[in-house]
């Protein structure tokens, strides 16, 4: 349960720091920060058996994935 409860704090403040990076216009770098948080929140999602966190973070992975692949494609 410690674990879990760490993963849960390591992935809120991937997800701020992912935000704050989009504010700031810090490209890719906010996609692979918020995206790395938001897949530590689907995993403590599916630990969890939580439903609400798995729709939220679950969805948010491919379209972090298609800014990744579209900055690739364009670089």
């Amino acid at each position: 349960m410690k674990q879990i409860k760490l993963l849960k704090w390591a992935s809120t403040v991937a997800v701020l720091t992912g935000i704050v990076l989009t504010n700031l216009n810090i490209f890719p770098l906010n996609i692979i920060i918020h995206g790395s948080g938001a897949l530590g929140w689907t995993i403590a999602g599916y630990l969890t058996k939580d439903r609400a966190l798995l729709t939220n973070f679950c969805l948010q992975l491919p379209i972090f994935a298609f800014g990744i692949g579209r900055y690739l494609i364009a670089s």
